[in-house]
């Protein structure tokens, strides 16, 4: 009796774990070490040890891996706002809502959101992006002077949050905008 052995080839790694986060990660390292505009998505494929066509499954485009998440963090910010105590002014419903957002999406991301945001600044069309993302955050919360407000105060704390040596957490560093935004519109 002769039994046959049937041997897969796993050399592109399509049955590894986690191909989405393997994709991520590709990205951003050859988006470090070339630049956001010399890598191609075979690139970033070939990193992960993916296809192309599995690329395309989870991202539109190799700019997506940047911006990927934004439908859920609306979502949650539109979602903590929504359940905010309806005795909140709206600047304070805005300003807790972005505090606990920012402990539950960003805090363990830390360092990726620092290489992200220093992606983003090389690059126009990036840049672009991220401020459309931005704005259409702000209109998902509200169309108020608050939410334009709480939009500002978020970009602001994630500026200093993922440029600034220390370790303090983005909830931290929102509402330190919050106070000193405060402070300027109270005309002190």
């Amino acid at each position: 009796m002769t039994v046959t052995v049937i041997a897969y080839d796993l050399g592109m790694g399509r049955w590894e774990p986690n191909a989405r986060g393997r994709l991520e990660q590709a990205a951003m390292e050859l988006y470090n070490q070339r630049g956001y505009e010399s890598t191609t998505v075979a690139e970033i494929a070939g990193r992960a040890g993916l296809t192309e066509r599995t690329f395309f499954r989870y991202f539109a485009d190799k700019r997506e891996v940047l911006f990927a998440g934004a439908g859920a963090l609306q979502e949650l910010l539109v979602g903590k706002v929504s359940g905010a105590p309806a005795s909140l002014p709206p600047i304070e419903a805005i300003a807790t809502a972005l505090a606990e957002v920012a402990t539950v999406v960003f805090e363990e991301r830390r360092e990726f959101a620092r290489q992200r945001q220093a992606i983003i600044a090389a690059n126009a069309e990036l840049r672009e992006r991220e401020l459309i993302k931005l704005a259409s955050l702000a209109s998902a919360v509200a169309a108020s002077l608050a939410a334009e407000a709480g939009m500002a105060v978020f970009r602001i704390a994630f500026e200093r949050w993922t440029s600034e040596a220390g370790e303090r957490p983005l909830s931290q560093l929102i509402q330190e905008s919050v106070d000193e935004l405060k402070l300027v519109t109270a005309g002190r």
